[in-house]
């Protein structure tokens, strides 16, 4: 909540202007019952028309000064919770974009999509409810219990009575909601997961026929939410039916005592009827904070998810690193890395020139795609370091560090956007630039074929093929002429001789750019001036293609398997 009221300093003008409105509107309401109890008592019987205009008239702007403060000071309140959420929710998401992917990892993207979406809204509506009712009901219900006093000081007791069983009851409900609507947005952020997991595999679901399973197994996540927002509901809604029933036997007794005590001559009549609609006011301020509790419980749980992604603290800052003397343009030195349980590299040690060639290849989940995050600083290794022009990636500034890469990730994306959009990615890049990527990436024929770099991309690029996303993607690495191009299984939907055509293509007019390819195929590495086998994260095998056929046992098991020779018997060993 630390963070929330920081963000809510920069509206504290406005605020403390909204307050002195709501405050104004609701004594004005408060002084209402009197003026109606001194018009019945007083001037009533004494049948003067003109007082009774008068003071009705009174009445009457007393009634717009109720109306106008708290309309005003509602609106101020709205746009105070409407620009706070605007850059809670901005900030939010600056900041899980600059989260290393350890940190990702660990609140995993569900969670930080629900903090994003729902938790932002529980603050916004938390921030409204509070400056609109927050700030009224207290001053309807503390104002109320006293002014009663000025009425009947005797009558005011039984009302007073009921004030720290009130304060009891508050206390717990908003301790005991924060917890339960914490353990609500958890439940939120397990049906995030499975929604998303759901719909990024829906074709592999359909094709399995797995869809009552799928479904059977969202109604379980579903189930869990009802029953922790029951649990919830139930615990905060206890506060209007309990409050209500306590006020309505005060006031129950206050009417038997009012009754002696009119009986008595003690007490007149408009201080009755005052004394009842000071409890009417009582009691809908008693419902407003009911649901204050609600609003309360639920953003405090938000607000403190939210500031537990905010104060996370900034990982992968630039560090002063040691030099490479060796003049190798990319070097791993001794590299050990693991996701926190048994290593997924371990000992990793090449060095490439620059406007080289490095295949990697290996078995799946050997570690390929683990070294390029070493590579690009997704990560830092547990031991060992990671080189590129002679310098620790980790004294690169991240700007710096990522504009010498190009890549194509083994899972990537198109946005539906026009083919021009997609490849530019929003760099301003010129338009020669841009073709001239996507004629290196051999896409320039079938773009032309879908109507020029103006055509348009559905969603995740579904009107291509396979194999053209992967050229577009391949021409949006290639478009800023980085000095590495990454292509992690890149080639996987192109046939042999696009796979070829493309490899000459990039060679022959990129020399001075270093290439690092990540391939299940071994034709797709064979050519690279080295290739790096990688066996369950260790490196067993660096050389040429033929240095590794005569040295490498793995690398052989996957000529083999790859080219008929004995591939059954290799394929199972």
């Amino acid at each position: 909540m630390k963070l929330l009221i920081s963000y809510l300093s920069r509206c504290k003008g406005r605020m403390a202007v909204g307050f002195l409105f709501k405050f104004a509107g609701t004594v004005a309401e408060l002084v209402l019952p009197l003026i109606l109890a001194h018009m019945i008592d007083n001037v009533v019987p004494t049948k003067d028309v003109l007082a009774l205009a008068l003071w009705s008239a009174g009445m009457l702007a007393v009634a717009l000064v109720a109306w106008a403060g708290n309309v005003i000071a509602n609106r101020m309140a709205s746009k105070v919770a409407r620009d706070t959420t605007e850059r809670v929710r901005a900030d939010l998401f600056a900041k899980t974009l600059s989260l290393s992917a350890r940190q990702t990892d660990a609140a995993t993207l569900p969670t930080l999509v629900s903090r994003l979406s729902s938790d932002t809204y529980n603050v916004h509506n938390m921030l409204g409810v509070m400056q609109r009712i927050g700030v009224r009901a207290p001053i309807l219900l503390v104002g109320g219990v006293a002014l009663t006093f000025t009425v009947d000081p005797v009558l005011a007791l039984v009302m007073l009575v009921t004030v720290p069983f009130l304060a009891f009851l508050s206390a717990f409900v908003a301790k005991r909601g924060t917890v339960l609507y914490t353990r609500l947005q958890e439940s939120m952020d397990a049906m995030v997961r499975k929604v998303r997991d759901d719909h990024t595999g829906i074709r592999v679901i359909k094709a399995l026929s797995r869809t009552e399973y799928e479904s059977r197994s969202f109604r379980a996540v579903n189930a869990a939410i009802v029953r922790d927002e029951t649990k919830a509901a139930v615990t905060t809604g206890i506060t209007n039916p309990v409050m209500t029933a306590v006020l309505n036997l005060a006031m129950t007794a206050v009417i038997f005592l009012g009754a002696y005590r009119f009986a008595a001559d003690k007490v007149k009549i408009g201080e009755l009827l005052a004394f009842t609609s000071f409890f009417t006011v009582m009691l809908n301020a008693v419902i407003a904070v009911g649901r204050i509790f609600v609003e309360l419980s639920r953003g405090a749980a938000s607000a403190r998810r939210i500031e537990a992604v905010m104060c996370l603290p900034q990982e992968m800052g630039t560090e002063p690193g040691e030099r490479d003397d060796s003049g190798a343009f990319i070097r791993f030195r001794g590299v050990t890395f693991s996701y926190g349980g048994a290593p997924a590299l371990e000992n990793i040690d090449f060095s490439v020139k620059k406007g080289g060639t490095l295949g990697i290849i290996g078995g799946t989940g050997s570690g390929k795609s683990t070294l390029i995050s070493l590579l690009m600083r997704f990560y830092d290794p547990d031991r060992g370091t990671v080189f590129i022009g002679g310098r620790d990636v980790k004294s690169y500034p991240k700007e710096e560090l990522s504009r010498k890469f190009g890549v194509v990730f083994q899972n990537d994306f198109l946005m539906a956007a026009s083919v021009r959009e997609n490849i530019d990615f929003e760099r301003g890049l010129r338009e020669d630039a841009l073709s001239r990527a996507a004629e290196y990436a051999r896409a320039s024929a079938f773009i032309e074929e879908h109507g020029g770099g103006d055509a348009v991309l559905t969603a995740r690029g579904s009107n291509f093929s396979g194999g053209q996303k992967q050229r577009l993607l391949i021409a949006r690495a290639l478009a800023a002429a980085p000095e590495i191009l990454v292509l992690d299984d890149s080639s996987s939907a192109l046939d042999y001789k696009t796979d070829a055509q493309l490899r000459h293509t990039l060679f022959d007019n990129l020399p001075d750019t270093t290439v690092v390819l990540i391939a299940q195929r071994i034709s797709s590495v064979r050519f690279a001036d080295h290739i790096l086998v990688l066996d369950k994260g260790g490196m067993v095998g660096f050389g040429t293609d033929e240095e590794l056929m005569k040295s490498c046992d793995e690398y052989r098991r996957i000529y083999r398997s790859q080219h008929g020779e004995g591939g059954d018997e290799d394929a199972e060993n």
